[in-house]
């Protein structure tokens, strides 16, 4: 199976300029290509992994893959896929956010592979050296107003309104691209389907620019979820791949809760895994899908690519210590991964308590008699251990690496005591 027959079978081709010729060029040649990542954030989220996957992809098969970090791109803002003007962000946030987002792309890619490095660019390298008159003149006079009025990044703004600024993006998008293909023979960008009126217009000024030039342009599909809920979300927000925002234990729960429906669809989307294991896994689904074999497979296989062997370990750890309810297994980083979300109390000073006043003091009860009811019912657990004895002191013992105790209440209602 070649690159693209692979790409197909994965769903990963949405739209394509030329296939047949891409398909000839990449069989005659190691092809450069590029994605360009925006830094309108201080990290980068699941739904960029796709793009950035399939530069990995195209690196395994041989070609050369650029990371194209938007330094000046991300200072004006794309329109694509937003119904309002961005917030513009100062020059110095711009500059912090691009190098973390180049930390974070360094992760995906070989770049001390001995053939085919992969490259991390950015664009405020060539785009701030241009002064006004040239860009106008040696740019714009390449873009027809009707021509950029037509694209959907722009067509779908004109009611809600757009600035000149966002509406000069596809000229600078497009300029990234003639300027990778003069500069070091880029022949393909790659990038989500929202991207497509940007790529298209990058190539037509490749070919107004540039005699006898052959580029192409390839989008991968949106990502969406058979529910209708949107991709990469959950009540605690988007799923980030910077740890400290979102926790490996967070990050492998989000894989291995996938739908049924969206599975299979992911296996092939976001990992590695061949034709013949996925399919062998679309069996067990079919046959048992009580398992959750295929979730379990996504899930390990994407957090140990997005943050390694030990975070995998650590999070599987997590889920059996929670699903088990051996609290007392887990490390004091473990639980403030585990429970970053229930509700907490904090306890100031190192004096001993009675379980009965701790109760009400953090609110898990709304009275001492309601304590105690909870007590003697056997409704109270700490740190995993039913808890019984109205007369229970809470004492230095009971926090974890003398930071936090976990109380649940019922079957499921947790509680985090810090100290």
């Amino acid at each position: 199976m070649n690159l693209l027959e692979d790409l197909k079978f994965r769903g990963l081709i949405n739209q394509v300029t030329d296939e047949e010729g891409l398909e000839k060029l990449l069989s005659e040649e190691k092809v450069k290509l590029y994605s360009g990542f925006d830094p309108t954030g201080d990290s980068l989220h699941i739904g960029h992994l796709l793009p950035i996957l399939t530069l990995r992809r195209f690196q395994q098969a041989g070609h050369h893959p650029i990371a194209l970090v938007g330094g000046a791109t991300g200072l004006i803002g794309d329109p694509s896929g937003k119904k309002a003007e961005r917030t513009l962000n100062t020059s110095d946030i711009v500059v912090e956010w691009s190098n973390r987002i180049k930390d974070q792309l360094s992760r995906f890619m070989d770049f001390e592979a001995a053939e085919n490095p992969a490259v991390i660019a950015n664009n405020h390298d060539w785009i701030s050296e241009m002064n006004i008159i040239t860009f106008l003149r040696d740019v714009g006079k390449n873009f027809g107003i009707n021509y950029m009025l037509a694209k959907d990044s722009v067509q779908s703004r004109i009611e809600s309104g757009i600035s000149y600024t966002e509406f000069s993006y596809m000229i600078l998008q497009s300029l990234d691209f003639l300027h990778l293909y003069k500069d070091v023979n880029c022949k393909l960008q790659i990038g989500g389907s929202d991207q497509w009126g940007n790529i298209t217009a990058g190539l037509e000024l490749i070919r107004k620019s540039e005699e006898n030039a052959k580029a192409f342009g390839l989008t991968i599909p949106l990502v969406t979820k058979a529910d209708g809920t949107k991709f990469g979300k959950t009540e605690g927000g988007a799923i980030w791949l910077d740890r400290e925002k979102t926790s490996p234990y967070e990050f492998y729960q989000f894989w291995i809760n996938t739908d049924d429906r969206d599975v299979m669809k992911y296996l092939k989307f976001f990992t590695f895994l061949t034709k013949e294991d996925i399919e062998a896994l679309e069996m067990e689904v079919k046959e048992a899908p009580e398992k959750r074999s295929a979730q379990k497979r996504l899930a390990e296989e994407v957090t140990k690519m997005v943050h390694g062997e030990a975070a995998l370990e650590q999070a599987i750890r997590i889920s059996k210590a929670l699903f088990s309810g051996s609290i007392s297994e887990l490390s004091a980083d473990e639980i403030k991964q585990g429970f970053k979300d229930v509700p907490s109390f904090q306890v100031e000073g190192e004096e001993e308590l009675l379980l009965v006043d701790l109760l009400v003091m953090s609110k898990i009860a709304p009275s001492k008699r309601q304590a105690r009811e909870d007590i003697t019912n056997g409704a109270i657990s700490i740190n995993g251990e039913k808890e019984q004895d109205l007369a229970r002191v809470m004492t230095t013992a009971d926090r974890i690496e003398g930071q936090f105790t976990v109380i649940r209440r019922g079957k499921k209602k947790y509680f985090l005591i810090k100290y």
